[in-house]
């Protein structure tokens, strides 16, 4: 019958992973020219490659990359949302500021204004300066305002020992003791005036150096909000290392922080410094030997 195609039949087999047909050239050649005349299914529908929809080349890599896609979505997402919490928590624990706190607070940044305007500590040889002067004498002055206002405000150096977990180590901040009523007892509220810098770090991530923005450079709040924030930060901070796949210090960890305002610490009472240029201390007199012979 004219215009009618021979069919010669063909079958197929797999054999070390290769696909071969039984059958000579022509059989093939009339095979693949009556799938073109006729439109059937091609030819890798005609043979079975296996039980599975995904197609595996000859390595055995599969070409399905919608599992790996869908892995590194869902990594975004999780590192959002963490991220994310860690703004909430922060900024909530920020915002719970009791009364006590705040009239310490704007006492604090009120004798912060004053020690700026007069230039007090200014050329002071102290090694931690901490705007525009020094650590130690910054603080001397804070603290004698601090109790001219009626504020008991002591000056507190922590130190601890070294352990397996982190190096030993010292640090001094103020604090401001106050027994509001016998049901609370003693009210401790801590006073940093450099917390900021406590956590900055140099190759932080950007998300991190959001979270450390969002503090204030004069902190000042009880012991339960303060170990609170802590825990909040050394845990973005961890984070922050393990996503740049770098060793955190242990300088960074939280055991180390909660030894710098809650480990064991003298609690001292300091006058405040005269500024350089005009110390009123007089001279020790000298014996004469001269009179020492006379008599």
């Amino acid at each position: 019958m004219a215009g009618a195609t021979a069919r010669v039949p063909m079958s197929c087999q797999k054999f070390n992973g290769s696909v071969k047909f039984s059958g000579g050239p022509e059989s093939i050649a009339v095979m693949i020219f009556g799938f073109l005349e006729e439109g059937e299914e091609p030819l890798e529908s005609a043979c079975n490659f296996g039980e599975s929809d995904d197609y595996v080349g000859m390595n055995g890599v599969s070409f399905d990359d919608d599992s790996e896609e869908d892995g590194n979505i869902s990594n975004v997402e999780e590192n959002e949302a963490f991220w994310e919490s860690k703004y909430q928590l922060l900024q909530a624990t920020l915002g719970r500021t009791s009364s006590i706190e705040w009239r310490i607070g704007e006492a604090t940044i009120a004798a912060l204004r004053e020690l700026k305007l007069a230039g007090v500590g200014m050329g002071c040889g102290c090694q931690r300066p901490v705007a525009d002067g020094c650590r130690n004498c910054l603080q001397r002055e804070i603290s004698g305002r601090l109790r001219g206002a009626g504020y008991n405000c002591i000056i507190c150096k922590s130190k601890w020992r070294s352990s397996p977990d982190i190096p030993s180590g010292e640090h001094s901040y103020l604090e401001v003791t106050e027994n509001s009523s016998s049901k609370t007892g003693e009210i401790r509220v801590v006073i940093e005036l450099n917390f900021r810098a406590e956590f900055e770090m140099v190759k932080a991530s950007d998300e991190y150096n959001r979270l450390i923005s969002r503090l204030p450079e004069v902190f000042v709040a009880k012991a339960k909000r303060l170990r609170a924030l802590i825990k909040i930060l050394c845990s973005a901070s961890k984070k922050c290392m393990k996503d740049r796949k770098m060793h955190i210090g242990p300088w960074r960890k939280h055991k180390y922080m909660q030894a710098k305002w809650f480990g064991a610490c003298e609690r001292t009472t300091l006058a405040p410094i005269q500024p350089v240029g005009l110390s009123i201390q007089l001279p020790k007199p000298r014996a004469s030997m001269l009179a020492f012979v006379l008599v």
